[in-house]
């Protein structure tokens, strides 16, 4: 999901910036203005005199201009933060027994793991996220399940078969993991 709101912020700020500074370059070079625009030839500047003094003696200007300012900043952090933030593992280590150690892809894993999952009796639909350190991973799991499905079954079972495999295929001493059940929807029953 941050993913798909990155790439759309992206791409709507970037069509803005090349929009306004490609139409100032072409009005720079002399291409005509449209009677709308805020420049209406090579020689007119970006604020005025009167534009720039206009508001400088109202009180609210100020604190309004620094306000917007700075929920701007925190905004644009924000964005740099969860855009820098990795949330799914890359690798995890893996103790060997013998002093070393070795990498396992965290993608695998949650392939693995969830393939497990979903060949259960009743999931439709099983997904995992690795979290966490490379020596500490935690998981998140997703189960879509089938109408008939009792949770309670489903969450047992995917304790006891599919993380007690990751588990033990990975010689992790713990995988914490979070859970989350959903229903798969069905359509309405023909009654004759």
């Amino acid at each position: 999901m941050l993913g798909s709101v990155n790439r759309v912020l992206l791409a709507v700020v970037g069509l803005v910036l090349v929009a306004l500074g490609g139409s100032v370059l072409a009005i720079g070079l002399g291409a005509p203005a449209p009677s709308w625009w805020l420049h209406h030839g090579r020689d007119d500047v970006l604020l005025d005199n009167a534009e720039r003094t206009r508001w400088r003696d109202e009180g609210w200007w100020w604190p309004v201009v620094i306000a917007a300012l700075a929920v701007l900043v925190l905004l644009c952090l924000w964005w740099l933060l969860a855009v820098l933030r990795r949330r799914r593992q890359a690798e995890i280590l893996v103790d060997t027994g013998d002093g070393e150690g070795a990498s396992l892809r965290g993608r695998a894993l949650e392939h693995v793991f969830a393939e497990e999952a979903s060949r259960q009796d009743g999931v439709a639909d099983a997904r995992v996220v690795l979290t966490g350190h490379r020596g500490s991973p935690r998981a998140r799991v997703t189960l879509t399940l089938e109408p008939h499905v009792d949770p309670g079954t489903a969450l047992h079972t995917l304790t006891t078969v599919a993380l007690a495999h990751a588990r033990t295929s990975s010689a992790l001493p713990g995988l914490p993991t979070e859970a989350r059940l959903q229903a798969r929807k069905h359509g309405p029953e023909r009654v004759a």
